[in-house]
């Protein structure tokens, strides 16, 4: 199909007025969102769209706080947010290798039981149930665990453990974190980020029912 000249113009201006809606962005995430495995802040290239629309009005709405993430959103409206989630979710680019771990082998191998098999006699799900088996995330509201920084990772657990992270009800990340102990948090954080990710870090499509109703999915199981 060929394209007229003032449609090329108008998909760049677009194009160029996007990056400029995501300059503050990259200062703490990175260039197009790619972050790094050793730092604090989370990638959000290839996210799921749903699940960075709904952690962009989290942080406007007040369900998560962050002092410069609520400034930056404040004013933004449902549509400019989602604008900013779809072009982030699209950005797929490689990952970095895995960071050497700081724990022992026997927190690992913890880490390793809590998300690949959960702690059922708790009532914890295994990572593997809502984030997919290659712990990628679901489509279409999960984001992947590999790929992020251990001291993220813990640090977003154990706000879901005491409750300074929510999610809109039904909100099944702070069922499960009240449940984690700071050993567990500890564990598999620190293993989850040990792991490669896979040459094709897509979300995994939602092909069975959740261990839980969640939010992220569009409520019940």
């Amino acid at each position: 199909m060929v394209m007229t000249c003032g449609t090329w113009v108008h998909a760049a201006q677009a194009g160029a007025d996007m990056e400029r809606r995501v300059a503050a962005c990259i200062t703490c995430h990175g260039r197009d969102g790619q972050a790094s495995r050793t730092g604090y802040f989370p990638r959000l290239a290839g996210k799921p769209a749903v699940y960075l629309y709904e952690q962009l009005r989290s942080f406007r709405d007040g369900r998560r706080h962050h002092a410069a993430m609520g400034y930056l959103l404040a004013s933004l409206p449902d549509a400019y947010l989602r604008e900013m989630a779809e072009y982030f979710s699209a950005r797929h680019l490689p990952y970095a290798a895995p960071a050497p771990s700081e724990l022992s082998s026997a927190q690992l191998a913890r880490g390793e039981w809590l998300a690949s098999r959960g702690d059922p006699a708790r009532g914890i799900p295994a990572c593997v149930e809502c984030h997919g088996q290659r712990l990628t995330g679901m489509a279409p509201g999960i984001p992947g665990l590999v790929g992020l920084p251990r001291l993220y990772v813990a640090s977003q657990l154990g706000a879901w453990l005491t409750g300074d992270r929510q999610a809109l009800a039904p909100d099944c990340m702070a069922e499960v974190g009240r449940k984690l102990s700071a050993a567990d948090i500890q564990a598999v954080a620190g293993w989850l980020a040990t792991q490669p990710v896979p040459a094709d870090a897509s979300p995994a499509s939602a092909d069975r029912p959740l261990p839980m109703a969640c939010s992220a999915m569009g409520g019940h199981p």
